[in-house]
């Protein structure tokens, strides 16, 4: 499944690694990611790295704004440069990805966590790692620690994670915006009924693009978890990043997934933003980093994933 050629990366430390490009066959659609490997030689551990919501792809890039900022395509080369390989990958319907075609009725937050589990699976039989780490980003963190059980693994990182479910999130978000009192009402009536595991034919049509009835299954598959219970869960090593300057995560979503599992480390990062470069809090500077390259991603994050993998 790997392809035989491998496109050699320099870094500026002058460091040689390889990025081998890869597929999955997860028989619903054919996923591509890209595997980033140490100079060492093997055997080495190797990370699985999910990417967060929406149109974000294997390097941290959405297609929704201009610019990249190459947040886990910089993660993955500086756990490279650690003795530490990962495989990062397009989420079916992202990128290269994007030919895993699922009707949107048919979707449901239980394949992205196969999906993962089935790159996790496809490591486990590649001699070449010993150990293996999930890092999910984002909405990741959550898709990571469903598959994390699925697989056993080895240790478990949550970037960003929210520590609250889905539809509490969205409630969260929307109660920050001026929206009618009757509205905000019928949202909240909504969230209920798909909480409830129920779809509704009365969604807010203002809010119809959130709640239309092709995506309510969806809903009612992600509302159903609650991270702060799935990451109790876990009997492995659990990392928990969070920056400081996110807007999109708050610290307390960390405290409430650290809470939730008192064996986990929880490492609060200041000044790290949603993307994970050292940006402060001034938005004009928050949203420019989202498309910004040139700006590296936090030393600090990459050494706490590095010595979770380690131990």
């Amino acid at each position: 499944m790997r392809t035989a050629t491998c496109l050699i990366t320099l870094l500026a430390a002058g460091v040689l690694l390889a990025a081998e490009p890869v597929h999955l066959d997860t028989g619903a659609g054919i996923l591509y990611g890209t595997l980033e490997l140490p100079a060492s030689k093997p055997p080495f551990p190797v990370v699985l790295i999910i990417a967060g919501s929406g149109p974000t792809d294997r390097d941290g890039n959405s297609a929704m704004i201009k610019g990249k900022n190459e947040s886990l395509k910089m993660m993955a080369q500086g756990l490279a440069a650690r003795g530490i390989a990962s495989l990062r990958y397009d989420k079916r319907l992202i990128a290269e990805s994007k030919s895993a075609a699922i009707k949107e009725e048919d979707l449901r937050f239980e394949t992205y966590v196969d999906d993962a589990a089935g790159w996790g699976k496809y490591l486990r039989k590649d001699a070449r790692f010993n150990v293996l780490v999930i890092a999910g980003h984002s909405e990741g963190s959550l898709i990571g620690m469903l598959a994390a059980q699925k697989l056993a693994a080895n240790g478990y990182i949550s970037i960003a994670g929210a520590g609250r479910p889905g539809g509490q999130i969205i409630l969260a978000q929307l109660r920050t915006k001026p929206l009618p009192a009757d509205l905000m009402k019928q949202v909240e009536d909504t969230v209920k009924a798909l909480e409830e595991g129920r779809t509704v034919d009365s969604a807010p049509p203002a809010l119809a693009a959130l709640f239309r009835p092709s995506v309510q299954p969806y809903l009612i598959s992600w509302f159903k978890y609650d991270p702060a219970r799935e990451i109790a869960k876990l009997k492995m090593s659990v990392l928990i990043l969070q920056g400081t300057t996110d807007i999109q995560v708050s610290v307390e979503d960390a405290k409430l997934l650290a809470a939730a599992n008192p064996a986990a480390k929880l490492v609060v990062i200041e000044g790290m933003n949603h993307v994970l470069k050292e940006v402060p809090a001034d938005m004009q500077k928050q949203l420019a980093s989202y498309g910004d390259p040139s700006l590296p991603i936090s030393s600090k994050l990459v050494d706490e994933m590095a010595a979770l993998v380690k131990r």
